[in-house]
């Protein structure tokens, strides 16, 4: 039986009902506890469902918000400000899904692909809220990352009580999740397993998928033709996950899966937006590339009333996480409360950009008009609007060597720079990064870092791309400034040979101000730590890489290595 009870917070009374249990349709309870005001009435209800438990979440009643890098920030805190919930006269329900938490049940493999569908249990989740005396029929969604993700699974699915969600910061392609541009990224990990500033998942019985298809014979099969990667190899956490797998499951299905494919796509909230028939405002912030690029994406594939906002640097919200909540709460008002305050009158993009330090708007990504124009990689670490007149024999090649971080903990980097810009230059969408490089090894990465730096010596990172050179391959849907990578299959370099390598530049917005100078970094790991690094948890870095390599970076007459970036309409390139 659910413990009811009132609690202070927030300068006000709220009652809380801790434990309760929800059915789903095969048996399997969930557990929920609910935050509302103590008036005996009906009002919305808004939903918040993960795997990081909701006694987590209740610590929003008595954590103040912490932005990174303090060391009380918990990633997994994300359902959101649940006093402001209460004080705008909602219900704020927070639940755990199967194998998680005090749920019941089993999750079988990163978001329960292998088991039921989450979609499928929040539609239940949310049907038995609308029918309890303290919700009014009314259901909305609540919540960011995990809990963002869910709100896109369950409404897909349509139940009805289901009018509308407020999606902040969610991922939604989970190979880009997991795999930027191919190169491990680690961050999920921490999500999953609790590590570098994350609490990670309320493990009660969550299970391996690829144990639960893979004979014991073929995962040591698997795991063994995994170990024969030098990058995995030579990174004790990875040996330890396909070693021991026990209480890692979700990574360790990641890391067998490093290739794009069915694995991945049957677990794509994208996929799933044919299916949505309710409003849906989208909300992301810079900083971010690789989740901005998945919310552009989604709100392309959507064909309900919706809305995408882009907001400002830097990338990680607070947690507990309490932002947003004023737009939010207009959007819930007017769909849930039926309240008309005018906010479908407002432009369906709103992007913040960055230098400019300003709002755009508009009625699709991006905003306003752009052409893409290059910028070419010179000698003596300059980027040009001109391509270099000379050939190789003259204009020699840029190169590095990067020993492994086995025995280094120097990050070798090259840079190339714009002269200061005379006007403004606004830039708004996607890019690209062409390199002609050679190296001497089978495979490295190549890790883009693109900045705007100030007179006074002061960066901002603007947008970033990744690459693994085995994934060279780009795909049909590729444009000019917005490469496309199939991720399906690696093709080992020839050492020695000059190939041409596009990275893509994730989507950004920013204006360039007078004096200023745009900067673009290369490496093949990242560095150990900057301005930069030190906003995201610990554990948000990539997999270096595990050998070691030299490599040459072509910018001649011939190898025109360049930067395709997407000026808007009456902005100036650098030079001109």
């Amino acid at each position: 039986m659910a413990d009811i009870r009132e609690i202070d917070a927030g300068g006000r009374r709220i009652t809380v009902r801790k434990d309760l249990r929800v059915p789903m349709r095969d048996g399997v309870e969930l557990a929920a506890d609910t935050y509302h005001g103590t008036e005996d009435k009906p009002r919305p209800a808004l939903v918040a469902l993960s795997p990081y438990g909701k006694e987590l979440q209740a610590l929003a009643l008595t954590t103040p918000a912490q932005r990174r890098p303090s060391p009380m920030w918990d990633g997994c805190i994300e359902a959101g400000d649940i006093a402001r919930v209460v004080a705008e006269d909602y219900a704020h329900v927070i639940g755990d899904l199967r194998g998680s938490g005090d749920s019941g049940g089993e999750m079988i493999g990163n978001y329960n692909a292998g088991g039921v569908p989450l979609g499928q249990d929040a539609y239940d989740f949310i049907e038995w809220v609308a029918a309890q005396p303290w919700c009014d029929g009314n259901v909305g969604m609540i919540g960011i990352s995990y809990f963002g993700s869910m709100q896109v699974l369950a409404a897909a699915e349509r139940p009805p009580h289901l009018k509308a969600i407020f999606v902040s910061g969610g991922h939604y392609d989970f190979y880009e999740t997991t795999y930027h541009g191919g190169i491990m990224w680690f961050m999920p990990r921490a999500a999953r397993e609790g590590r570098g500033g994350d609490s990670g998942i309320a493990h009660a019985n969550v299970k391996s998928r690829m144990q639960q298809v893979h004979s014991p014979e073929e995962l040591r099969e698997l795991v063994e033709e995994r170990l024969q990667d030098p990058d995995v190899a030579a990174w004790p956490n990875l040996v330890h996950v396909l070693k021991y797998p026990r209480n890692r499951e979700f990574w360790f299905d990641i890391v067998l899966n490093h290739l794009d494919g069915r694995w991945y796509e049957e677990r794509n909230p994208i996929a799933l937006a044919p299916n949505i028939d309710i409003p849906v405002h989208l909300q992301i912030d810079q900083g971010r590339g690789w989740t901005v690029d998945g919310t552009i994406e989604l709100f392309n594939a959507l064909e309900c009333p919706k809305k995408l906002d882009i907001g400002p640097y830097p990338p990680m919200q607070s947690r507990p996480f309490v932002e947003e909540h004023d737009t939010m709460f207009r959007w819930y008002d007017y769909w849930l409360k039926g309240i008309d305050n005018g906010v479908m009158d407002e432009p369906a993009v709103t992007v913040f950009v960055e230098g400019a330090r300003e709002r755009v708007t508009g009625s699709q990504w991006p905003p306003k008009d752009v052409a893409h124009r290059s910028l070419y990689l010179r000698p003596r670490g300059k980027l040009s609007p001109e391509p270099e007149p000379m050939g190789a024999e003259h204009a020699a090649p840029d190169g590095f060597y990067q020993a492994p971080l086995t025995v280094t903990d120097r990050v070798e980097i090259l840079s190339w720079s714009t002269d200061p810009f005379t006007e403004d230059a606004e830039l708004i969408g996607t890019g690209a990064a062409h390199l002609f490089a050679e190296i001497d090894q089978d495979d490295t990465n190549f890790i883009l870092r693109l900045w705007d730096a100030a007179p006074n010596g002061d960066r901002q990172l603007i947008t970033t791309g990744y690459l693994k050179a085995s994934h060279r391959e780009l795909d049909d849907r590729s444009t000019e400034g917005d490469p496309r990578h199939p991720h399906t299959r690696a093709v080992p370099v020839e050492p020695g040979a000059v190939e041409e390598y596009v990275l893509r530049l994730y989507p950004f917005a920013a204006t360039f101000r007078p004096g200023h100078r745009l900067v673009v970094e290369l490496s093949n790991d990242e560095p150990l730590a900057d301005a930069h690094n030190s906003l995201l948890p610990p554990d948000a870095f990539h997999l270096p890489v595990g050998r070691p390599v030299t490599h040459k970076i072509y910018r001649d007459a011939a190898h025109r290595s360049r930067l395709v970036l997407p000026f808007t309409a009456r902005s100036a390139a650098a030079g001109e």
